[in-house]
């Protein structure tokens, strides 16, 4: 791009650089020209020290003369951005330390928040498909040697209806929104190419249909992807919407974020006395786990395919390393210490006379476990290549070995050893499980790669079986093509990866993989909610369990994931949820960075002995887990592996960190790691400077030339410890490296809308972010008068979920205790609080076995009928029409024999609405399914307005229900004649000490009556003495207190009220939805009890204390007890009992319990 640049006058260049030498102090530009590090990306030596100075030219617009721009199109330009950038004009100066935030949009158009997943689906579609099937590319046959079948290529196409599969070259019209309405699921087929002998020729042929895949939203390919609103909004679709989720039968899903232990690391334990390494191998063709084990003084390795515990000493010398003092430098290098407590093990070879590596390799061969029975006895086994099998395929696959050469194998288990005996001595050295560097993130790609592995083997396996049936048979009537077969087994690998997203459950027999609950339906009660589910993270850990280790909030978690949101009860601090700028990484080819580990002169590991390994000052340079060279100059090797990193040469998301207590240099390239992008400081001055922000702000500038001009760059969580972080700019000193863009990041995109979160309680904060999930769709909904920079960048403000209410915090009658909240009516009237309410019934029109089939009866209409009402003409309810309990709303036959011969025989079983409260028609829709079955789908709409116990919250964590709805000429009004529109009670602040809630009073009263809408942003945001300032100005009292009148009395109060606007939301908790009674109703057969739920029409439990209750209000047949006062006993003869009473005693007695009911004859009858 540079290059195709026109080239700049010499005379106003040399100007512009003389300009910027004056303003730099001489010892300053000494230093500038001095640094010639790698770390320097910049060709001007003064661009790394330059101040604010905001006559610098544009570093990403041309430098030829540019052509003029009418002010017309200027003006356009500018409206153009104001919606983006609230109000700040190109003139206006910029600040950095304060505008450093609109690198927030620019990053999270590129990355961040849903983009993740989407970013894994195009991964495992455009990447890991390839490298499955580059692994598992061959299928042979067991009885011809001459048949081969190999897989050239994977493609998944662009999505299609099912019945256009067989359609070539068609052209699909299907969108996601169809697929909503007619319970399909968006998916594309996935089509390979293949070679394959047909007798003694090989065929080829293109493009073969193996299934289909699930397409997620808003991936590559999608046909949303790329589309603007206008598309969006023809294709049906919300432009808002975030993607990231998948469709199957209908149903919107989104598979959650998996938090897992880190693969093909060391990690050091500490249980029961016993000091372990343990090592969980992945690959894509095993999953297995590896211990070093120290018991007793001696190390051993342990694996689940060898029947016993083998000493570690004899695992070296089968790895091929012969010396015994080879094997002492290998583990303990020249410290005495650590050599005293490692040659104990040598022992064990001298008492099992075990010196050579094929003795080694015989003991272990006969502690190998068969996964199959031998072929033949016992005697036939070859228990020397079992071991070889084992040590190079089973026991740490995930470190190559290359012919006969174990020496990458055998300096692991060393290394393993060696942080055994380093914890032995130094027990600060054992890892700790909770740090978020030694977790891994699994997103939608990986947890689809696995899926798809095991069912593509599958694929392959019942392919094999089905060759093999005819291969094996030695005269065949005509050629054999394998490809009749082919086609045969592909709704395996469709039925499996949609069962799999349409249940949760991940089950890969191969990996002994089983979990449940990966995948949730999508919540779509408000736009966050949605939001909010797409950045949740789920553990596979046992909610049950009391553990506070992992539930706790780590230090290593800060800005990574938020502190704040996370679910109340057992799964608190277990289901975690992202931070507004976290990026979760995909894999990157590790290839490229080894060979620039050793162009920057590390020197092979496996050429080196161990003592050079172990000496003084030297470290060990580990890829990915997996030491592969050393270095004796690690700062150095830092700081230049990160300035290749910083110009481009090396991928943004690979990490470098050193690890002094082990002497290691660790470089990760994997999947999963989480990160965040840091501004890097040099020479104590933050490298992204003013005319950058400028840059960034007209639109010559993105993101990604933030990162390849070295000015950003992505830390995960292991570099963050080698680095210094400065939260503001003020904070910068010599020693800091990198500035944090913004410190309100560190909250996620949920508790991003909470105003002045660091002026709460913190547990309140954490129950809005559980608020925030339970909101409902408002008919007037407003944006927050106080809003968030986070608000902005999720686009809440586009897509609210409240209003802002009026509310004076006083105490008004005795209905607003314990949180209760008095709604204004005339308010309620107006609007305030009323919310639609939408329910769906879907009803098939089922196909049966003898070929009959329900139909819709419109002849059945009856204009007379009360019940029919609703329906028009079709059989089918009109679209406005209201509808009240015990209406019909489709007029549907079913044929009375479904069994038997087929007849023309119906009877009219209309579907009747069941709620109390009536509705309205919204939408009604008539259509088929993929397998041909008629879908009449209604969409039932109430609107509701406040009542009694219906619940409100604030964004402070305060949930109140409705206790009062009062008239507004009885509420209290200040002097301009405002009402509140709702009173709450002054008891609700002292305990819950959420002084954000009174600031954000203060901040939307002063925006009231400024016309501005103020910031409440974490750590930030208009502050307490500015808005009173404003409050003093317009003529209001500078602590937000208002003088009212009582509506009751006409009297003024003897007391100033706390009055403002606080932005309420209404959650779905509402009594309308909660309501019930019953008298007599349905009861269970089994129990004879009756049955349980509202939506059963079930029965309430009348206790002991509600008995009593009624029998102080005179019920006194509730109580069936004998009277003390009047001792009659004239009529105690009969016993009842209950029959679930007398089922509980039968149910014992099939457990061979006897219950034998005795009674007491209390009452001796006269004679």
């Amino acid at each position: 791009m540079e290059a195709a640049k026109p080239k700049p006058k010499p005379a106003p260049r040399g100007a512009a650089k003389a300009k910027v030498a004056t303003a730099v102090p001489q010892d300053q530009q000494a230093v500038g020209q001095d640094s010639t590090n790698l770390n320097s990306t910049t060709t001007n030596p003064q661009d790394t020290i330059m101040g604010d100075d905001t006559k610098d030219q544009d570093p990403g617009a041309s430098t030829s003369a540019e052509e003029p721009i009418s002010r017309q199109a200027k003006d356009e330009f500018a409206a153009l951005l104001e919606p983006f950038y609230y109000g700040k004009s190109m003139t206006d100066p910029i600040n950095t330390a304060r505008d450093k935030w609109n690198l927030l949009p620019a990053f999270l158009k590129t990355k961040g928040l849903v983009k993740q997943h989407v970013d894994s689906y195009n991964h495992f579609v455009d990447v890991e498909l390839k490298k499955i099937i580059k692994v598992n590319r061959f299928v042979r046959s067991d009885f011809d040697p001459k048949f081969l079948l190999e897989y050239t290529d994977i493609r998944v196409l662009a999505p299609n209806r099912q019945e256009e599969d067989d359609l070539d070259h068609h052209k699909s019209t299907v969108t996601p929104n169809e697929c909503r309405l007619r319970d399909m699921t968006y998916a594309a087929p996935i089509v390979v190419d293949i070679i394959y002998t047909r007798g003694n020729a090989k065929v080829k042929r293109t493009g073969i249909k193996i299934g289909r895949m699930p397409i997620m939203l808003k991936s590559n390919k999608c046909v949303l992807a790329g589309k603007n609103d206008n598309d969006m909004a023809v294709m049906g679709e919300c432009p808002l919407d975030p993607g990231g989720y998948f469709i199957t039968r209908g149903q919107e899903k989104v598979i959650l974020v998996q938090e897992q232990l880190n693969k093909n690391r060391v990690i050091v334990e500490s249980a029961k006395g016993i000091m372990q390494a343990s090592v969980t191998s992945s690959t894509h063709e095993r999953r297995t786990k590896t211990y070093v084990i120290q018991k007793k003084g001696l190390m051993y390795l342990r694996h689940n395919t060898l029947s016993e515990e083998i000493p570690i000493v004899f695992v070296m010398k089968a790895l091929g390393v012969a010396s015994d003092k080879e094997i002492l430098t290998m583990v303990a290098g020249e410290d005495s210490a650590y050599q005293d407590n490692f040659s104990i093990n040598f022992e064990a070879c001298a008492k099992e006379e075990i010196f050579t590596q094929e003795r080694a390799l015989e003991y272990i061969g006969h502690r190998v476990r068969l996964v199959k029975k031998p072929l033949g006895t016992s005697r036939n086994r070859n228990y020397h290549l079992e071991a070889i099998e084992c040590l190079s395929n089973v026991v740490l696959p995930h470190v190559p070995v290359e012919g006969t050469n174990y020496r990458p194998k055998a300096l692991y288990v060393a290394l393993m050893a060696r942080r055994v005996l380093m914890a032995m001595q130094n027990p600060k050295l054992v890892d700790d499980r909770d740090y978020v560097g030694n977790k891994r993130l699994e997103l939608s790609g990986q947890m689809l790669s696995l899926l798809f592995e095991d069912h593509f083997k599958r694929f392959n396996h019942d392919f094999k079986l089905s060759i093999d049936k005819v291969l094996k048979k030695p005269v065949r009537a005509q050629e054999f093509d394998a490809f009749s077969h082919f086609s045969v087994h592909k709704n395996h690998i469709t039925m499996g990866v949609e069962r799999a997203i349409a249940t949760g459950n991940w089950s890969l027999k191969r990996f002994k993989m089983d979990r449940a609950g990966v995948t949730h339906v999508l919540s779509r009660l408000s736009y966050i909610a949605a939001l909010g589910m797409m950045t949740r993270i789920s553990s596979q850990f046992e909610k049950t369990r009391k553990v506070s280790g992992p539930r706790a909030l780590q230090p290593s978690q800060f800005g990574m994931l938020c502190t704040s949101d996370t679910p109340e009860g057992e799964a608190c601090g277990l289901v975690k949820n992202l931070a507004l700028m976290t990026h979760i990484t995909t894999e990157d080819d590790d290839d490229p960075v080894r060979k620039i580990v050793f162009m920057l002169g590390a020197q092979d590991i496996c050429s080196l002995t161990g003592e050079d390994i172990h000496a003084e000052g030297v470290y060990s340079l580990c890829l990915n887990g997996t030491p592969i060279a050393v270095t004796d100059r690690p700062k150095h090797f830092l700081n230049s592996f990160r300035g290749l990193r910083r110009m481009g040469r090396v991928s943004e998301f690979t990490s470098i960190h050193i690890d002094h207590d082990h002497c290691e240099v660790h470089i990760a390239t994997d999947e999963g790691r989480i990160c965040r992008p840091m501004i890097i400081v040099e020479n104590q001055r933050s490298k992204v400077t003013s005319r950058y922000l400028k840059a960034l702000r007209k639109g010559t500038l993105d993101f990604e030339d933030f990162l390849t001009r070295g000015l950003v760059e992505y830390l995960d969580t292991n570099e963050e410890n080698d680095t210094n972080i400065a939260l503001k700019e003020t904070d910068i000193n010599q020693h800091t490296t990198h500035l944090e863009i913004e410190p309100f990041t560190i909250l996620g995109a949920v508790a991003g809308l909470i105003p002045y979160p660091h002026h709460n309680q913190s547990p309140r904060n954490t129950y809005q972010c559980a608020m925030d999930t339970l909101l409902y769709l408002m008919v007037y909904p407003q944006q927050p008068m106080v809003k968030t920079r986070t608000i902005e960048l999720t686009k809440y403000d586009k897509l609210p979920a409240g209003q802002n209410a009026t509310v004076a915090v006083m105490s008004y009658s005795g209905y607003d205790i314990e949180d209760a909240l008095i709604l204004n009516k005339a308010s309620c009237d107006r609007g305030f609080g009323r919310c639609q309410v939408m329910k769906k019934h879907v009803t098939q029109l089922k196909t049966y076995a003898n070929g009959t089939s329900d139909r819709i009866n419109a002849g059945a209409l009856d204009p007379d009928n009360k019940n029919h009402q609703a329906i028009g003409k079709d059989g089918i309810a009109q679209v406005g029409a209201r509808i009240e309990a015990g209406d019909a709303y489709l007029l549907k036959s079913i044929p009375v024999d479904t069994a038997g011969p087929p007849s023309n025989t119906y009877k009219d079983k209309p579907e009747k609405y069941k709620n109390p409260d009536y509705s309205y028609i919204d939408k009604t829709c008539v259509t088929e399914n993929e397998a041909g079955v008629t879908l009449i789908k209604l969409l039932f709409r109430q609107t509701r307005r406040p009542e009694l116990g219906d619940k409100f919250s604030s964004r402070h964590g305060q949930k109140g229900t409705t206790g009062l709805i009062v008239q507004q000429e009885d509420m209290p009004f200040n002097d301009q004649g405002i009402c509140p529109d709702i009173i709450m009670n002054p008891h609700g602040f002292p305990s819950r000490m959420t002084v954000g809630k009174m600031m954000e009073l203060l901040s939307g009263k002063a925006g009231v009556l400024n016309g501005t809408l103020e910031y409440g942003t974490a750590f930030g945001g208009s502050t307490v003495e500015d808005m009173s300032k404003i409050l003093v100005d317009k003529g209001f009292s500078y602590t937000g207190k208002d003088y009212l009148t009582s509506g009751i009395t006409g009297e003024a109060h003897q007391f100033y009220t706390f009055f403002g606007p606080i932005y309420y939301q209404k959650l779905k908790h509402m009594v309308q939805d909660k309501m019930h009674s019953r008298a007599r109703g349905p009861r269970a057969i089994l129990t004879r009890q009756p049955t349980e739920g509202r939506a059963r029409d079930g029965g309430l439990r009348l206790g002991e204390m509600e008995r009593d209750c009624l029998i102080a209000y005179g019920g006194q047949m509730g109580y069936s007890g004998y009277c003390k006062l009047c001792e009659s006993e004239k009529a105690v003869r009969k016993i009842t009992m209950p029959y679930a009473a007398k089922l509980l005693i039968q149910e014992l007695g099939s457990m061979n319990i006897k219950v034998t009911i005795g009674l007491e004859d209390e009452f001796p009858r006269d004679a």
